[in-house]
């Protein structure tokens, strides 16, 4: 073999792998003839089912306890229920098929051998389990609704408990109560059509949460935003749903390829300070999301009290790639709903989507990709002190980063023309500051929300991206929880001592030329 020409050289070309190793027979059985190659191993149904089964129980079952700690020796004794995102796809579907088996129906051929009847591994982990779904198709234009569809799939399954939420809940303040969240003044929105995301006051009532949301993703600067900030809303809606649930547990149905497609794009999109997050987080609820103290369950609250709350979200399928879970799905009788894609007319593919083409054609002919791009992000660390939380997305916010964007970001002025006066000097500004949002942000979140394209975007709902009267850029409304945080914080800053979330207080203001001289004054080289 050379390296020349393949169109004149025949030799020239790399032989390709043969899609099994050795044999065509089943590797774990030895004498039974194959029915899947799954990264070029052979595997028959009989064996390939147990194997899916044992890759999710081994991926589960050492989160389950407080302390995760590597093979579990113990007794499994979670500290609350179990919550199952599901979405109709294809890994939801593989997973909640495999929680049922595995922990509410008990099926025997999912147990291992080892322990006999009565070991504590047959018995119930979770007392209670709930299916969750969240509604997208209010935030795309001409998408079907799906919620009938899933209602009647989970319905197939006995002893679960069935959650279905609509994804303009996220600025539905009767959601929030509903869930026990604590009220707050509806007061504030940002202009996320300015990169410095200035707070405003609502002069009148907050518009309804559809409304709302339209607004918030017509403002939004690409569609890389837009799908990014959906699949945000939609993760801390199932994070407040566990709470109010009473879950400890949290498992979505990331399979092998999806987690290495959101690892490359969270990292393309600035979130890899949090790419630990993507396999496994333990989240921790805000004081102000937590419920109101009620004299019915004082008791209830007080124990709760002692111990803090925390939702543990784990992806069981990690191990699982998208087509084993295919294979689990059509051999084990699995009914998948489906997912339509997101999008609107004129809208480009995102980074994720763009990430996705990409690592599933690669998968195609170099199967072992996907688990090499996991591994290798596995052994990534941050970098960095935390400081705090983000107000958006909730995971670990990196502390100073601000401070190096406003270092490392170029901004371009249109020039002006040579008839243009020039200006004044400006006039000693006043000391007040207009309050920002991007304090409260991680970078991921500043990111998606100020990046904007070099190319115009058409709006998935033109008629909500209208300016106001004034020509201002409009104010739209943040998430609940996000306003929730943002009246707290206000309280704090209007106490005596109080410190901002993420430990510093950051005020804008405008500078005159004058305080600009004698600020680079002494830098200044003399002529």
């Amino acid at each position: 073999m050379s390296c020349g020409n393949p169109v004149a050289d025949a030799d020239a070309l790399m032989e390709r792998r043969k899609k099994y190793d050795k044999t065509k027979n089943c590797v774990k059985c030895k004498t039974a003839p194959g029915n899947l190659v799954i990264r070029h191993a052979v595997y028959c149904k009989d064996c390939f089912i147990p194997l899916v089964v044992h890759r999710f129980r081994r991926a589960l079952e050492p989160a389950v306890n407080p302390k995760a700690d590597g093979p579990r020796r113990t007794a499994l004794k979670p500290t609350g229920n179990l919550l199952v995102g599901f979405s109709g796809g294809l890994g939801s579907s593989s997973l909640l098929d495999l929680v049922h088996r595995c922990y509410v129906a008990l099926d025997k051929s999912t147990m291992p051998a080892e322990g006999g009847r009565d070991h504590p591994r047959n018995e119930r982990v979770w007392k209670k389990v709930t299916v969750c779904y969240v509604e997208v198709c209010d935030a795309f234009p001409g998408m079907k609704d799906r919620s009938e569809e899933i209602a009647q799939s989970v319905k197939r399954y006995d002893e679960l408990d069935f959650v279905s939420l609509r994804i303009q809940d996220a600025f539905d303040r009767a959601w929030w109560e509903k869930i026990g969240g604590r009220p707050y003044p509806p007061q504030l929105g940002v202009t996320l059509r300015d990169e410095a995301l200035f707070l405003k006051s609502f002069e009148s009532p907050s518009s309804a949460p559809l409304d709302a949301l339209r607004a918030y993703l017509s403002s939004l600067p690409t569609p890389t935003a837009v799908t990014t900030s959906v699949q945000t809303l939609i993760r801390v809606l199932l994070l407040h749903t566990a709470l109010q649930t009473g879950s400890s547990h949290l498992v979505l149905g990331t399979s092998l390829t999806s987690l290495a497609v959101s690892l490359i794009s969270g990292v393309a999109q600035g979130a890899g300070f949090n790419i630990r997050e993507e396999t496994q987080e333990d989240w921790t609820p805000d004081p102000e999301a937590l419920p109101t103290d009620d004299t019915s369950q004082k008791s209830d609250t007080t124990k709760s009290r002692k111990t803090k709350r925390i939702v543990r979200i784990v992806r069981p399928l990690r191990d699982v790639g998208m087509k084993e879970c295919a294979a689990f799905a059509w051999w084990a009788g699995v009914p998948i709903v489906g997912k339509e894609k997101w999008g609107w007319a004129g809208a480009r593919p995102g980074i994720g989507t763009l990430t996705k083409d990409f690592i599933v054609g690669l998968e195609k002919d170099y199967p072992s990709t996907v688990s090499t791009i996991v591994r290798t992000c596995g052994k990534l660390a941050p970098k960095g002190e935390v400081s705090g939380k983000c107000i958006l997305c909730g995971r670990p916010a990196q502390r100073g980063v601000q401070e190096w964007k406003a270092r490392i970001s170029i901004r371009s002025h249109p020039a002006s023309s040579p008839d243009t006066p020039a200006p004044e000097p400006l006039a000693e500004p006043p000391e007040t500051a207009q309050p920002s949002l991007t304090p409260y942000l991680c970078y991921a979140c500043h990111t998606t929300l100020t990046s904007r394209s070099a190319r115009p975007v058409p709006s998935p709902w033109p008629a909500t991206a209208a300016p106001s009267a004034t020509g201002d850029p409009p104010a739209v409304a943040l998430p609940v929880w996000a306003e929730v945080r943002l009246s707290a914080a206000e309280g704090r800053e209007g106490s005596e001592g109080a410190d901002h979330v993420h430990g510093e207080i950051v005020q804008t203001r405008r500078v005159g030329q004058e305080e600009m001289k004698d600020i680079v004054n002494e830098f200044l080289l003399e002529d």
